[in-house]
C-alpha cells in the first residue's frame, strides 16, 4: 500500500499485459484476413471486394509475395472483363483506370517500405501490362509519369542504388515505346540529368556510375570520331580534377580509376577513347601524375593520392614494357607513406613492395 492507502500497481506490468492483448488481437485479425483472402481466391471470387481485402493484407505485410500473385490474378480477370466491353474506348479507359488506381495504391507502400523488392516487382508488372493492353501513346504516358516519380525518389535519396537501377530500366522501356519515326534515344537528356545530380552531390557514386554507362552510349550512337572521343575524355578528366578539390572522397577516386582504364592497352577497347596511340597514353599519364602530385600539397595524409600515383606509374610501366629506376624510387617512397596511412592493409602493400625488388 502507498502512504495514501492506494494500492501500488506496476504500471509497466499492466501496460505490457494490455500491449500483449492488443498484439494478440492484431495477430488474430491478420490471420482471419489472410484466411478470408485465401478462401476468396480459391473460390475464384475476383471482385473489387477481394481486391480491397488484398490491399489491407499487403499494407500490413508487403513482403507476402504469394498475396502479390493473388493480386495479379484478380487484376488479370478485371482486365479481361474490361477488354470484353462493348466499345473499344470504354475498354481502354477501364484498363487504364485499373492500372492507374493500382499504381496509386503502391505509392504509400513504397514510402514506408522503399527497399521492398516485391512492391517494385509488382509495379513493373503493372507498367508492363500497360504496354501489352493499352494503345502506345497511353502506355507511354504511364512510363513518362514513372520517370517523374523516380526523379522525385532520387531527389529524396540521391544515392539510392535501387533507384538508379530502376531509372535505367524505365528509360530503356520509354525508348522502346518511342514512335518508330522518332527512333528516340534518351541518352543525351539522361547524361544531363546525371551531370545535374553530380553537381548537387559530388559524392554520389551511383550518379558517376550511371554517367559512365551513358558516355559509351552517347559516343557509339553518334558514331563519334577519334577526335570527338578524345574531347569527351578531356572533359571528363577536367570534371574529375575539379571535383577532387576534396581528395578524401573515395567515390571520386573510383571514377578517376575508371577513367584511367582508357590508358590501359589490355582494356582500352571497351573505353570511351579506344584508339589512342601509346605515346598519347603516356602523355596523358604523365600529366595525370603531375596533377595528382600537386594535390599532395596540404593533403599529405591522404592515402588515395599515393595509391593513384602508384597506379598511374605502374600503368605507364605496363605501356613502356618496364619501369625506370627513377619511377621505381618514387613508387617505393609512396609505398612507405601509404603503409603508415593504411595499417589495416599493410600486408597488401608489403607484398606489392616485394614485387618491386
Amino acid at each position: 500500500m502507498s502512504g495514501h492507502g492506494i494500492p501500488r500497481y506496476s504500471s509497466a506490468g499492466e501496460k505490457s499485459q494490455e500491449a500483449r492483448q492488443q498484439e494478440l488481437r492484431k495477430i488474430e485479425k491478420y490471420r482471419a484476413l489472410d484466411q478470408l483472402v485465401h478462401d476468396k481466391i480459391t473460390a475464384h471470387e475476383y471482385t473489387s471486394e477481394t481486391l480491397q481485402k488484398i490491399s489491407e493484407l499487403l499494407s500490413d505485410n508487403p513482403e507476402y509475395y504469394t498475396v502479390w500473385n493473388y493480386r495479379r490474378r484478380v487484376l488479370r480477370d478485371q482486365f479481361s472483363q474490361a477488354a470484353s466491353s462493348d466499345s473499344n474506348e470504354t475498354a481502354t479507359d477501364k484498363v487504364a483506370s485499373l492500372i492507374k488506381n493500382d499504381l496509386l495504391f503502391l505509392i504509400p507502400l513504397l514510402r514506408s517500405f522503399p527497399k521492398c523488392y516485391w512492391i517494385w516487382n509488382y509495379r513493373l508488372w503493372l507498367l508492363d501490362e500497360a504496354k501489352h493492353l493499352l494503345p502506345l501513346p497511353v502506355a507511354r504516358k504511364f512510363w513518362q509519369e514513372e520517370l517523374a516519380l523516380v526523379g522525385k525518389m532520387l531527389n529524396l535519396d540521391s544515392r539510392n542504388f535501387h533507384g538508379w537501377g530502376y531509372r535505367h530500366f524505365v528509360v530503356e522501356s520509354l525508348e522502346k515505346l518511342a514512335p518508330e519515326e522518332s527512333g528516340q534515344s534518351m541518352a543525351p537528356e539522361e547524361f544531363e540529368y546525371a551531370k545535374k545530380m553530380i553537381s548537387t552531390n559530388l559524392s554520389n557514386f551511383s550518379a558517376w556510375h550511371y554517367r559512365t554507362k551513358l558516355i559509351q552510349r552517347l559516343l557509339n550512337e553518334k558514331s563519334a570520331s577519334n577526335k570527338e572521343r578524345k574531347e569527351m575524355l578531356d572533359g571528363e578528366l577536367e570534371l574529375i580534377h575539379n571535383a577532387l578539390i576534396d581528395p578524401y572522397d573515395q567515390s571520386l577516386w573510383f571514377y578517376h580509376q575508371n577513367l584511367m582504364c582508357t590508358f590501359d592497352p589490355s582494356v582500352s577497347d571497351q573505353t570511351m577513347a579506344p584508339n589512342l596511340t601509346d605515346s598519347e597514353r603516356l602523355e596523358y599519364i604523365r600529366q595525370e601524375i603531375e596533377a595528382i602530385q600537386e594535390m599532395l600539397d596540404g593533403a599529405e595524409d591522404c592515402k588515395y593520392i599515393y595509391q593513384a600515383l602508384i597506379d598511374c606509374t605502374v600503368l605507364a610501366a605496363k605501356i613502356q614494357g618496364s619501369m625506370t629506376s627513377e619511377d621505381k624510387g618514387n613508387v617505393l617512397g609512396w609505398l612507405a607513406e601509404i603503409k603508415k596511412l593504411d595499417p589495416l592493409r599493410r600486408g597488401r602493400w608489403v607484398d606489392f613492395e616485394m614485387t618491386m625488388s
